[in-house]
């Protein structure tokens, strides 16, 4: 049975933030189209359908009379007779932060050029215009964000929690476990990067050295270490805190990094035990990736044990 399809329509007053809401939209995998007129929005809605697009937010500019006659209808139509949920996502602002937010971009308001030209229009004309015309809109919208107070990452928190990962059928974010060797590098993308290199280093035990951190002789002599268990203890409270308020922010992926020296064997061996229990405490698909596990190990004299 294929997806159902989700359509969030984002309308509201100018001003007050559809752009950026159709922006935290596009963060959770929706495909967006802004400006839409009214008319084309069930159109649009089956051609996204038709391309394999089930999640899909359009921004309707609904500010000229005769669109704003034809909301309704159009409504119903891109619900298609049930088979789609929809829901009205509307934008609005005290008529004093429009005001502000127009004067500090020094445009004019879009009802400027539906009305007969600027002469004689001000801005606060054009809000109280909008908004008289949008009210019926208002009184059926599903989601009522009110920005005045809020700034544009507020407002894309907002947008997060009401359409992001705790409803169904959204997407997640995207979490990736990734071993390293600190001799390589830093993996350049690492949102969070742990350093395992105090534990000991099967480098320096000649049957183990050419194995990995897959193999079980290798895994036993890494995760029967005391600090092995605790660190593992540790990570997991700190990522089963940390990766639901990630996702609440609107983080779409995050990556944590753990690094041993080479590469191969400690950081590999911790990062295989720690996925396999995100995804049963998180219930979340956990992806990962051994950067440097099959890079060749160098030959050097066992001088040290964890450098």
């Amino acid at each position: 049975m294929s997806e159902p399809t989700v359509v969030v329509v984002v309308t509201g007053l100018s001003g007050a933030g559809k752009s950026n809401a159709l922006h935290a939209l596009e963060d959770l995998g929706f495909f967006c189209i802004d400006n839409l007129p009214t008319a084309l929005a069930p159109q649009a809605v089956e051609v996204c359908e038709a391309g394999g697009m089930r999640r899909i937010g359009l921004g309707i500019d609904v500010r000229v009379g005769a669109f704003l006659a034809s909301i309704s209808n159009t409504l119903t139509l891109i619900g298609g007779a049930g088979s789609r949920t929809v829901q009205v996502l509307f934008l609005d602002a005290s008529d004093e932060t429009l005001f502000h937010r127009f004067n500090e971009t020094r445009r004019p308001h879009p009802l400027t050029a539906h009305e007969g030209g600027r002469e004689g229009f001000a801005v606060l004309d054009g809000v109280r215009l909008e908004r008289e015309r949008l009210a019926p809109l208002r009184a059926s919208a599903t989601h009522i964000i009110d920005t005045t107070r809020l700034n544009v990452h507020e407002l894309r928190r907002m947008v997060i929690e009401r359409f992001g990962p705790d409803h169904e059928g959204l997407v997640r974010m995207a979490t990736r476990i990734v071993s390293f060797g600190f001799k390589y590098g830093a993996p350049v993308d690492a949102d969070l990067l742990l350093d395992v290199r105090f534990l000991n280093n099967p480098y320096f035990v000649s049957e183990l050295r050419s194995q990995t951190g897959l193999d079980e002789a290798v895994a036993k002599y890494v995760l029967e270490q005391p600090d092995a268990g605790l660190f593992i203890e540790k990570v997991l409270d700190l990522l089963q805190f940390a990766i639901p308020r990630y996702e609440r922010e609107g983080k779409s992926y995050l990556t944590v990094a753990i690094g041993c020296t080479g590469g191969r064997h400690r950081s590999v061996a911790l990062a295989e035990t720690l996925a396999p229990k995100l995804r049963e405490h998180l219930q979340s698909p956990i992806a990962l990736a051994h950067r440097d596990m099959h890079r060749l190990a160098e030959t050097m004299p066992p001088s040290g044990r964890n450098s």
